[in-house]
């Protein structure tokens, strides 16, 4: 019975405690009404938040797409061997550049040329043996007109001058053929562009059948022009075919860690959309006559779809979300009222709003989070001045 009491008094002591606080909290105005009355919701009874705000800007802005892409050869070819040789000269550096047609590898061609030079003289002798032919059947022929020959000798005559021309026409071939193979053992550039370093340098022997990844003796990429390969959302493909259409995309290209943009051209849209990712990979094409793309390169590229004549923008931190859409906090003699917008894209910092403002108004861009709708609000002046915090 005693530790019943002394519970009893406990809890007696704590409601007596809550109800001081609670007492102690609320402030009695002079009409006699407390705050505490008012409930949360009144934006008067809270003392005016301090904010930044900015005007709803009107007026032109390029609509654009910013992207990071990868610099890729137009080309690349593998410089590699069609015959089994020694390497006599490599006739340029390591990373040179290139012309078309230009030679770059010497191969030890001697053997070829003296099977060219028996080749040749084989086609002498056929020449020989077809003068031979012509000459008996001629004169076969005019033996048998005057009647003191056999048709036999006619028609063998005829055989012989047929076998001669076939051998010599297997003969020329045979060296076609042989002559085709001598260029085999002269390496040209197919293309114009960087050859890279040489896996094998003048003495190795190098071999027609070796398909592995040193059997190339160096490598070729195409320099200029060259791709620039970036992906855009799907979304965007309808407005970006409609720009390289009309002839109004126009594309930079700036390399990571580089100021100098080079300008280029929209050349390939893919024919698919990657349905993991929602994008379509784009390519464009740059002269890049000054090198400054480099294959694998990372750039930052922007794509200027049009000018947009008419567009509402605000700051990206003046919108807000809230469980019914977007909206912002527009400031009318020193209070907010919430304002739902509707935001089509984002670009250089700027929401692009196509429903909720005409521009001109003012909108909170910083101190949102304390406020609600109809709050009081103390504009904090613009620092316009250098380096002031």
């Amino acid at each position: 019975m005693q530790l019943t009491r002394k519970r009893l008094g406990l809890i007696v002591a704590g409601l007596a405690l809550l109800v001081g606080a609670y007492a102690w909290q609320v402030k009695v105005s002079p009409s006699g009404s407390s705050e505490a009355a008012r409930g949360p919701g009144s934006g008067a009874a809270r003392p005016p938040v301090s904010v930044n705000v900015d005007v709803v800007e009107r007026g032109p802005m390029p609509a654009r797409i910013d992207a990071v892409g990868t610099a890729q050869a137009v080309a690349s070819v593998s410089l590699k061997t069609r015959v089994d040789a020694q390497i006599d000269k490599i006739l340029v550096e390591d990373g040179a550049l290139v012309r078309s047609g230009e030679t770059l590898v010497k191969l030890d061609a001697r053997q070829i040329e003296a099977q060219i030079r028996q080749t040749e003289a084989t086609i002498a002798k056929d020449n020989a043996t077809l003068d031979q032919a012509n000459r008996d059947l001629a004169r076969v022929t005019d033996l048998f007109s005057r009647g003191s020959g056999a048709q036999v000798n006619v028609d063998n005559a005829n055989t012989a001058l047929a076998t001669a021309k076939a051998t010599l026409a297997a003969d020329q071939a045979l060296l076609d053929n042989q002559k085709v193979q001598l260029t085999w053992y002269t390496l040209n550039a197919p293309l114009t562009g960087r050859v890279g370093t040489f896996t094998l340098k003048a003495g190795n022997i190098v071999r027609s059948g070796d398909n592995s990844a040193t059997g190339a003796l160096a490598n070729i990429v195409q320099i200029s022009p060259i791709y620039v390969a970036f992906s855009v959302p799907q979304a965007l493909l309808p407005d970006l075919r409609d720009a390289v259409a009309s002839g109004t995309a126009e594309t930079l290209a700036t390399p990571q860690g580089s100021t100098k943009a080079a300008v280029g051209k929209i050349a390939v849209v893919d024919n698919s959309i990657d349905a993991t990712t929602g994008t379509v990979t784009v390519r464009a094409l740059f002269t890049n006559k000054d090198e400054a793309l480099w294959p694998g390169q990372l750039c930052n590229i922007r794509v200027t779809l049009r000018v947009d004549p008419d567009v509402v923008s605000i700051p990206r931190s003046a919108t807000q979300s809230g469980q019914n859409g977007q909206f912002v906090y527009v400031v009318e003699k020193n209070a907010v009222r919430v304002q739902p917008v509707r935001v089509s894209r984002f670009q250089d910092g700027r929401d692009i709003v196509v429903e909720g403002l005409n521009g001109g108004e003012t909108v909170v861009t910083d101190g949102a989070l304390l406020l609600i709708n109809g709050s009081r609000v103390d504009v904090r002046p613009t620092n316009t001045k250098k380096g002031a915090s």
